[in-house]
Order: structure tokens, then sequence, then C-alpha cells
């Protein structure tokens, strides 16, 4: 999906540009998978799509983490839904192989 493709549908949402970018949806993102949710900074990092060093000097390895990575997007959505209906501590507890 493209930046303008993001913006976009933002705006339909009446978001306005001084209260949220596309880019602060994945710094939002980034923050809250990795202090709240606890996940592996690594798998963010490759979920992101930023380059990742690792022991061969490989970047930008999309394959890298599938499955956790999944996992992981899915307790981000059942998160943001936690937000919708306010039961966010119900969405933290547990290990879903999160860091730690």
């Amino acid at each position: 999906m493209s930046d303008n493709a993001v913006l976009a549908a933002m705006r339909r949402m009446e978001i306005p540009a001084d209260v949220m970018t596309g880019h602060g949806f994945r710094a939002s993102f980034r923050t809250i998978a990795d202090e709240v949710l606890k996940f592996r900074v690594d798998w963010i990092e490759h979920q992101l799509a930023h380059a990742v060093k690792d022991a061969n000097g490989r970047a930008y390895n999309r394959t890298s983490f599938l499955p956790e990575r999944k996992r992981m997007m899915q307790r981000w959505a059942d998160y943001l839904d936690s937000l919708k209906v306010g039961e966010v501590s119900k969405v933290i507890v547990g290990n879903f192989g999160v860091a730690g």
C-alpha cells in the first residue's frame, strides 16, 4: 500500500494530518510491540521491513521468523481490539513468544 493510499484512507476517516501520519502508525506499532507486548526487536524490525543485521550480513530477509511474526501480528490485532473495548490487561497477560 502506498503512502498516498494510507494518507487518503486516514483523511476519509477524518484523521487530521496534525494528529497522525501513516508513519506514526508504524512508530506506534514499533514502540508498543517492544515495550508493552514485549516482542523480540528482531521480529519487529523484520515485520517493518527494516534492514536487520544478522550473523551472515544479510538484510531484508522477508521470510525470517514468519510463524513468530504471524503470532505477533495476531497479538497486535488483539491488542488494538482490546483498546477499542477497554480490555487491555487481558491481552498483555501471557507469553506468546515474547521476549523475557
